[in-house]
């Protein structure tokens, strides 16, 4: 039986403000265009937070009972460690995912708005089959993408939709920067097992790209949430209250451009999420002031 620590280790805590930062950005969106509902940002959040240690805990049964965690340099796994068993992990996913259908259609039902179920369901899918099933799509180079729509675009706007009851262009664009951090941290971690996934036929972006285009990758998904905040200044100025968070992006960078490999990329997941955190607060509440 796993300790409670140990199923805390298996929720990948570093990778949660892939659930946070989005709906921060999305609420302030909300705030902006005056349509800012406490309660219903509040479950969104849940929502968010429940689907990402939901996928975590699949990836982590769904990798480990093919074999694929048996030679690690990242964070401990559940099954792969064989601190669980592989029913249990899968029990926890589920878990996870049911509550998180569960708070979204409760968010659904209050505005009626009941096509919102099937990006709800479109969500839950994507988690589970980034790498379970068949054919898992994580395993064809395309779990960026994957994290880019439902950690970047749906979150934005869905949180902000939840809130106004309205679809917003501001929503849709603030979405980009926010996907293209939350894939940095795929990136980087995917850098870090390039070598252990290639063995074992883990056929994710980095391994298809290799080790310096995924680093050239990691760089350009730091940079180019500047450039759109910058591009964001002759309209919204306020969002230039990102560039404060930009000397957080000059360490996990360097450290990717210097070839760090294994263990020393763990920090650099770390750096990354500080960063991610900081430019989502930061956007927020600029996006709050403007709208």
């Amino acid at each position: 039986m796993a300790t409670p620590g140990q199923w805390i280790a298996g929720a990948r805590p570093r990778t949660l403000p892939n659930a946070i930062v989005p709906v921060m950005v999305g609420t302030g969106v909300a705030i902006g265009e005056d349509g800012f509902v406490w309660w219903r940002a509040i479950l969104a959040l849940l929502v968010a937070l429940s689907l990402q240690i939901g996928v975590n805990y699949a990836n982590d049964y769904s990798d480990g009972i093919r074999g694929t965690d048996d030679e690690r340099v990242g964070p401990m796994r559940l099954v792969g460690s064989r601190a669980a068993t592989p029913r249990q992990v899968l029990i926890a996913a589920l878990g996870c995912f049911a509550l998180a259908a569960v708070l979204g259609l409760i968010l659904v039902v209050a505005i009626q708005a009941w096509w919102v179920l099937l990006v709800g369901a479109a969500a839950i899918a994507a988690a589970w089959f980034y790498t379970g099933g068949k054919h898992p799509y994580g395993y064809r180079g395309l779990g960026e993408l994957a994290v880019f729509v439902f950690f970047g675009v749906v979150p934005v706007v869905g949180t902000a939709y939840m809130q106004t009851e309205h679809l917003s262009w501001a929503a849709l664009f603030a979405s980009i920067p926010v996907g293209l951090l939350s894939c940095s941290m795929l990136v980087v971690n995917n850098l870090r097992d390039v070598g252990t996934d290639g063995q074992a036929g883990k056929r994710t972006l980095a391994v298809l790209l290799g080790a310096e285009r995924t680093r050239t990758l990691y760089v350009a998904c730091q940079v180019v949430p500047f450039v759109v905040a910058l591009a964001m200044i002759p309209i919204t100025p306020w969002a230039a209250l990102v560039l404060l968070a930009a000397p957080l992006a000059i360490s996990p960078i360097r450290a990717v451009l210097s070839k760090a490999v294994g263990p020393a990329l763990i920090g650099v997941l770390q750096q990354t999420g500080k960063l991610q955190m900081a430019y989502g607060l930061l956007f927020a509440v600029g996006l709050a002031i403007i709208f």
